[in-house]
């Protein structure tokens, strides 16, 4: 597999979506030719990749403020490069027909791989972020990080294979994984739920195995520039993303910038206070956030309130999930028991969201993750109603509150999304120096 890494076309994934090099505290940094020029570049191909009925080099000097002269030699360099096409004309009345420019998607993809504590997720995205190729399989019990690594790299392998696509246009590989992580590193740092997982080298060693560029992020973080890169919050510069999986988490975005914290590992909320009378956590405290919308815990709601019988596998994430949907099918059907704990966790949900939502001053909010899609139709009039009246601001704007357009892969799709973010979009941090 190390052979993917030729051929690319001299592109390589940046250090735009990682975490911030230390530096001296106050102290700014400056920028220099190389750094606009490529910054320019960005800005030029995030517009074309944004419209999709095409633009004319004219409406890209509208558009973006550049000067004529720069915006024809980028869009040159982009068409040498195989990224644009030139697709037909459009006519103003006046003067000669314009060209229109397009993506062309499928001239560059990136890989993406989630650990999760129940299931292991790859998919292979093209440059317009459409879904190539797709594979999962359970997260193996084990305390031998070795034995995960190396099935890792054969599924991507095959993956790769299966959809026929030219290695030479992957341009790197991006991994989402639960927290804490070394992002300077590129060390899993003991997740909970993933025994023997000590410092774990994910991004080097997976480097190493498959000869490309290879980033690693938070998991909530990933799905957060998912949404931004193709999702439900294109377009928009100011939202979070709230992730329920096997655990939970938010993603920010502020100002057009996602928010990593100091070391890569902001957004984890698992332990913000939403029912003082819920169930106990391991931290000590009652009522947490991570432990009360858990799909293990509302599974042993469901088999206490008599929805759901007794089963051997109930501690087995893999397990919890699929019981989980069995609750939210019981729903479906109208027990109003299983609607009961629903209802009872959308509002612990809502009282996250909103306290979120007043720290960031976000006017959006995305739900997704394995344990949402079951559960949307009965979470989201909860959320809608209840975060508008809880949020502070409502007397100066709204706070919309929806569900991923991603599916429950969004983990995934955001590794991938991580390097063609990366890549190719533009980022006001990438005109700093270092």
């Amino acid at each position: 597999m190390a052979q993917m890494a030729s051929g690319r076309n001299s592109l390589e994934v940046t250090n735009r979506g990682s975490a911030p090099t230390a530096r001296r505290p106050g102290l700014r940094r400056g920028s220099n030719l190389t750094h606009v020029a490529d910054f320019n570049h960005s800005v030029v191909l995030d517009a074309i990749r944004r419209s999709r009925a095409g633009v004319s080099r004219a409406e890209l000097t509208a558009g973006t403020g550049l000067a004529a002269q720069t915006v024809s030699d980028i869009c040159q360099r982009l068409l040498d490069q195989g990224l644009i096409a030139e697709t037909g004309t459009s006519s103003t009345g006046l003067g000669r027909p314009r060209r229109t420019l397009e993506l062309v998607p499928g001239s560059r993809h990136a890989l993406g791989l989630h650990i999760d504590p129940a299931t292991i997720t790859y998919v292979l995205l093209d440059l317009g972020g459409s879904l190539v190729a797709h594979a999962s399989h359970e997260t193996r019990v084990t305390t031998e990080p070795d034995r995960i690594l190396a099935e890792m790299s054969r599924s991507l392998d095959d993956l790769i294979t299966r959809s026929g696509v030219d290695a030479t246009s992957i341009v790197g590989l991006g991994i989402a994984s639960p927290g804490p992580i070394d992002t300077e590193g590129g060390i899993v740092v003991d997740p909970p739920h993933l025994p023997g997982w000590h410092r774990v080298k994910l991004r080097d060693r997976l480097g190493e195995a498959t000869g490309l560029p290879v980033v690693l992020d938070k998991d909530v973080t990933a799905a957060a520039v998912a949404e931004r890169w193709a999702g439900a919050a294109v377009g928009a510069s100011d939202f979070a993303l709230l992730y329920l999986g096997t655990g939970v988490g938010v993603g920010i975005v502020t100002d057009d910038i996602v928010v990593r914290g100091h070391s890569g590992n902001a957004g984890d909320i698992g332990h913000l206070i939403v029912d003082v009378d819920g169930p106990p956590c391991p931290c000590g405290q009652r009522g947490c956030l991570g432990v009360t919308v858990s799909p293990l815990t509302l599974a042993r709601e469901a088999e206490a309130a008599g929805v759901l019988g007794a089963s051997p596998d109930e501690d087995n994430w893999m397990g919890a999930i699929r019981r989980f949907s069995l609750v939210c099918r019981a729903a479906d059907d109208g027990d109003e028991r299983a609607l009961a704990i629903l209802h009872r966790c959308a509002r612990r949900l809502a009282r996250a969201i909103a306290t979120v939502a007043d720290l960031t001053d976000a006017n959006l909010f995305v739900v997704g993750g394995p344990a949402w899609e079951p559960a949307a139709r009965h979470y989201l009039p909860t959320l809608e109603s209840q975060v508008s009246a809880q949020f502070v601001m409502r007397d100066i704007h709204d706070v919309r509150v929806v569900g991923t357009s991603l599916g429950a892969d969004v983990g995934a799709l955001g590794a991938a999304s991580l390097v063609l973010d990366g890549t190719f979009a533009a980022r006001p941090s990438a005109l700093l120096l270092g």
